[in-house]
């Protein structure tokens, strides 16, 4: 039979256990990105042909652990790969409400106009993006806050929009979906979100190049074409809390079908990344921030 004392014992055990689990989670990981590396061959990917990718997601700067400053070594460290492509895929804001503290955004624009990559830099805009100065479906038409700064710091920002590249691996179209999740609120009649698939793929020639599809949210993975050689997607952030594979909450209809990393179905590939920044909760336990580059070929 149990004493008292080994009782109590046993409580202050999983207390500060608890505590040192809970300390973790939210001071140190997620303080401290990590590189993630992929290597793949797509279907359809030329031959012989190499491009490197460096993904940066989810930043959402004017939460507790993103500060303008993390941003700068984030830049640094992205460069450092020398990458063909740096592609941004969403949610470099917060969407909380605004502190005086917070960072304006064309600054967070500038500091981003800082990346390099030899053929280029592009992004997609996130939900949080659309929500930081839409928190209604009254406006549904116009650039956001966030777009706008983005493209007046030389950063291409691509909405339902395809672009024929010529890289350092030949020809290649870039694509970009524009955010499924735009809206806060439903208006009957009305759609959820601004993503065009159809409308995207339409603007991509049948000309053998690859395309690879930047899509905030990797939901659009299960209608892709086959005609996209790689999906790119982020706003999971791996569900923030993942464990032996497994993330108990996914912000996604498929759960953790999609919630990271390297996803190979159907002969079609996605990559999500966990992202940087958090969301809700301000916390990350097995998942920690990161920069992703993709080596293709």
């Amino acid at each position: 039979m149990l004493d008292r004392r080994r009782v109590l014992q046993a409580l202050a055990g999983l207390f500060l256990g608890g505590f040192g689990t809970g300390g973790y989670a939210y001071a140190w990981e997620p303080a401290h990105q990590q590189l993630t590396r992929y290597r793949l061959t797509p279907r359809g990917w030329p031959e012989g042909r190499r491009l490197r990718l460096a993904v940066i997601s989810d930043l959402h700067v004017g939460g507790p652990h993103v500060p303008l400053e993390r941003v700068g070594q984030i830049v640094a460290a992205t460069n450092e790969l020398k990458p063909d492509l740096t592609l941004l895929l969403g949610d470099f804001v917060a969407s909380r409400a605004r502190e005086a503290s917070d960072p304006p955004i064309p600054t967070l624009a500038a500091e981003l106009a800082k990346l390099k990559a030899s053929n280029g830099v592009y992004a997609v805009l996130g939900n949080h993006d659309w929500w930081h100065d839409r928190p209604t479906q009254v406006n549904r038409s116009g650039p956001t806050q966030v777009g706008l700064a983005l493209e007046a710091a030389g950063i291409r920002v691509l909405e339902n929009q395809a672009l024929r590249l010529e890289t350092n691996a030949g020809p290649l179209w870039l694509a970009g979906l524009g955010d499924q999740m735009a809206f806060l609120k439903r208006v009957r009649g009305l759609p959820f979100g601004i993503a065009d698939l159809a409308g995207t793929m339409s603007q991509i020639a049948d000309d053998g190049a690859p395309v690879i599809m930047m899509a905030h949210e990797p939901d659009a993975f299960a209608r892709m074409p086959e005609r996209v050689a790689l999906t790119l997607s982020g706003h999971t952030h791996g569900g923030q809390v993942r464990l032996f594979g497994w993330s108990p909450i996914v912000p996604s209809r498929y759960g953790n079908r999609y919630a990271y990393g390297h996803v190979h179905e159907n002969g079609r590939d996605l990559i999500v990344s966990a992202g940087i920044g958090t969301s809700k909760l301000p916390l990350r336990l097995g998942v920690p921030p990161e920069i992703v580059c993709v080596e293709l070929g």
